[in-house]
């Protein structure tokens, strides 16, 4: 029988290895168990401590600025669009009133006025042609007009003539001709008779009879039609010549209406193409005197006496930042700030403001500051400015970022101190000759309320304490604690209140006097310590430190080309990366 060697390896090597497992779980469940008692019997080990102290304890928000003029002129390119410099005065340079400090290229300028010179030109002849237009549209409306009147009033007299004149004429001469018809039918009929009786006699022959007979006929006719044109004269020629001169009455007054109707039209419109014309002269115009004044502007003169100070190398600095120095050949767009003229030896220091300490900084408070290029010297001054909005451009960098401009005036004149230099800027918020401070990261919010872990002879127990100002690294404790007790440097977290009373904040003193305290709460999972906020923004900033000017420059444009549904996305997006990666807070 031939034993396979591998399975029995196989089986001889199993129960080690699950004894071996066993042995090493049993281990860690000792070393576990011995580390629980030794902590028990030894409370403190080597936990972090510090003993409350008292003395002068300082209050006080520390940010790094910039030295600027307090007064001074701000030179900027008034030229429209983009211009390169041709002429720069040299920095440092002490200038009088009236001295060339910058000169910018205006050939393209001189070459559109020019063009717009030409444009004015022809503006104004057609502004002057229409206003001819207008006088002879004028002077052939009231012509028109005229006509129409005159025919108007012909049409009226025309109708009054007939209704006066000739229809009364005619009436009264068919009346007269049936009043002479009348009588000669009746002269007629008188010789009738008289012819008649001759005839009986046998006076006069039958064809003189019958000639008077004839006569008598001829009368009758005559008188009939006499009536006839009477009447047919009454019934139609009178109502159709009236309602033919009426007629002409209302077509004549209609046609003047028409007239005037359509002369204010050819007015109206003359005077609008006017009013048209000229508004495009006078635009014309206005563009040439903008071309003029912009082709002035391309010379700025100094508007005072002054040190000549680039505003490139006054402005602070963010990141790597890719504008370039100004120079000879350098392009400056409109409203771009050039030159800084200080008119007085006054200065102020810029600093930013992070918005955690912004309840705590208020104007009129005093500040001591101190200038790298000057080590040694100690500047003081009082808080004078404090933005009400954070820096947009600090927020467009860095969202998580908000800080406030706030200027510091100094006391006294600067006469060593320059535009441009760098500076740090203590704010004193309070001063104590004698308190009793404790770490800021000893403090705890316990059930709402600011906790420290005290030693009593055997452990570390809590106890309330009433807290004051922080500086960031030390706290001032009014009450609840005296000077030389031991308090933990690393309370448990676990004890703390994630969420609490919207009515509660942390050193929140019963003095008014003694202001907000703030610091970071403590939230579930943390490691105890407390990191500063500032330091966080320096890493973060660090990191963007590592993007070219071009990899910036390629951010903002594609960020200004988001619409903002894309932009929330982004946000949203970017927000889930810094919870995974632990960096939110």
């Amino acid at each position: 029988m031939r034993i396979d060697k591998s399975k029995f390896s196989f089986l001889w090597t199993k129960p080690l290895i699950l004894t071996a497992v066993v042995v090493f779980l049993l281990i860690g469940i000792l070393v576990v168990a011995f580390n629980h008692s030794g902590s028990k019997s030894n409370p403190t080990g080597d936990m972090p401590s510090f003993v409350a102290k008292r003395g002068p304890l300082r209050i006080s928000v520390t940010e790094s600025g910039t030295i600027q003029a307090r007064e001074q002129i701000i030179i900027k390119s008034e030229v429209e669009g983009k211009t390169t410099i041709l002429f720069l005065v040299e920095e440092g340079t002490e200038v009088k009133e009236g001295e060339l400090l910058v000169e910018l290229d205006s050939s393209r300028l001189l070459d559109e006025r020019i063009d717009q010179q030409i444009r004015v030109q022809n503006a104004e002849a057609a502004f002057i042609r229409a206003r001819e237009n207008l006088a002879v549209a004028e002077n052939q409306a009231q012509s028109d007009i005229d006509r129409a009147e005159l025919t108007f009033e012909f049409a009226k007299q025309d109708l009054r003539k007939y209704l006066e004149g000739e229809y009364q004429n005619e009436r009264k001469e068919a009346e007269s001709r049936i009043t002479l018809a009348k009588e000669e039918l009746q002269t007629a009929e008188e010789k009738l008779r008289w012819s008649q009786r001759l005839f009986e006699k046998e006076y006069i022959s039958r064809t003189e009879l019958q000639i008077d007979e004839l006569s008598v006929n001829k009368r009758k006719l005559d008188l009939e039609l006499a009536e006839n044109n009477l009447r047919l004269l009454e019934d139609f020629t009178y109502p159709r010549n009236l309602a033919e001169l009426e007629s002409d009455v209302r077509q004549a007054e209609m046609a003047l209406e028409r007239t005037k109707r359509k002369a204010k039209a050819d007015v109206v419109q003359a005077e609008a193409e006017l009013r048209a014309k000229d508004s495009e002269y006078k635009r014309q115009q206005d563009k040439l005197t903008k071309l003029e004044e912009q082709i002035k502007k391309t010379k700025i003169y100094a508007p005072a006496d002054g040190l000549v100070i680039y505003a490139t190398s006054a402005k602070t600095k963010f990141w790597r930042s890719n504008q370039e120095p100004l120079d000879e050949g350098v392009e400056v767009h409109e409203r771009e700030e050039l030159i800084y003229l200080p008119t007085a030896l006054a200065v102020k220091a810029e600093v930013k403001v992070h918005e955690a300490s912004l309840e705590k900084v208020s104007v009129g408070l005093p500040v001591r500051v101190t200038v790298d290029a000057l080590p040694g010297r100690v500047f003081t001054g009082s808080v004078a400015k404090i933005a009400p909005l954070p820096d947009a451009q600090m927020v467009w960098m860095n969202p998580d970022l908000k800080v406030y401009n706030t200027e510091i005036y100094l006391e006294g004149e600067g006469d060593y101190l320059r535009t441009g230099m760098s500076c740090r800027a203590e704010i004193i918020i309070a001063e104590y000759s004698d308190a009793t401070y404790v770490p800021v990261q000893a403090v705890l919010r316990v059930g709402g309320e600011p906790t420290v872990y005290v030693w009593n002879g055997r452990s570390f127990e809590p106890r309330r304490v009433e807290v004051g100002l922080d500086n960031n690294r030390m706290v001032r404790v009014i009450g609840g604690l005296e000077v030389g007790e031991k308090v933990l440097l690393t309370p448990p977290l676990a004890s703390a209140v994630v969420k609490e009373p919207a009515d509660k904040t942390l050193g929140e003193p019963s003095v008014a006097e003694e202001g907000r305290s703030r610091r970071s709460r403590p939230v579930e999972g943390d490691s105890g310590e407390r990191p500063d906020m500032k330091s966080i923004e320096q890493e973060r900033s660090k990191e963007r430190m590592k993007l070219t000017p071009e990899q910036m420059q390629k951010m903002r444009e594609e960020f200004e080309k988001m619409s903002p549904e894309e932009r929330e996305k982004m946000r949203q997006k970017w927000m889930e990366k810094r919870a995974q990666t632990g960096e939110g807070g």
